[in-house]
C-alpha cells in the first residue's frame, strides 16, 4: 500500500510578513498617534546607550501620554517586551527606553528648551562624523 505524500510545499514569502524592526515600528506608531515633527538620529556606533534616539512632540500633556502609551504597547504586543519609563505623571516629557530605540516626547515648548536633537547633531559634527 502506497504511503501518503506530505506537503512539502511552504506558504509564500509574501504571506509571511516579517516582524518589523523596532525603529520602523516605534516611527510607524508614532505616526499612528499623530506624534509631530518626528526625527530619528542613527546613533549606532556613537553611543553605547543605544542604536537609536528619536525626539517627537506631542500637542499637550494629554497628547503626550497618550502617544507613549500608545508606544509602549506596540512594542510589546510586537514581541519586544515592556520598556523603562520615566516623566509620565507630568508628561511634559517623557522618554520611553527601549533598549535599541529611546523615544523622547515632549510638550513643544518643553522640546524647545531642551533642543536635544540639536545637541547630538552638534556633538556628530565635532568629531567630523
Amino acid at each position: 500500500m502506497a504511503q501518503p505524500r506530505k506537503n512539502t510545499e511552504t506558504a509564500p514569502a509574501a504571506e509571511i510578513a516579517p516582524e518589523p524592526h523596532m525603529i520602523d515600528l516605534v516611527l510607524k506608531s508614532l505616526d499612528d498617534a499623530k506624534a509631530e515633527q518626528t526625527v530619528a538620529i542613527d546613533i549606532a556606533g556613537k553611543s553605547s546607550l543605544t542604536d537609536h534616539m528619536v525626539v517627537t512632540s506631542g500637542r499637550s500633556n494629554r497628547h503626550v501620554s497618550a502617544v507613549a502609551d500608545q508606544l509602549v504597547k506596540a512594542l510589546r504586543e510586537h514581541g519586544f517586551g515592556k520598556p523603562r519609563i520615566e516623566g509620565l505623571p507630568h508628561a511634559d516629557w517623557v522618554l520611553v527606553d527601549a533598549g535599541d530605540v529611546i523615544v523622547h516626547i515632549f510638550r513643544p515648548e518643553v522640546r524647545e528648551f531642551y533642543n536635544i536633537e540639536k545637541m547630538w547633531a552638534v556633538d556628530f559634527a565635532a568629531d567630523g562624523r
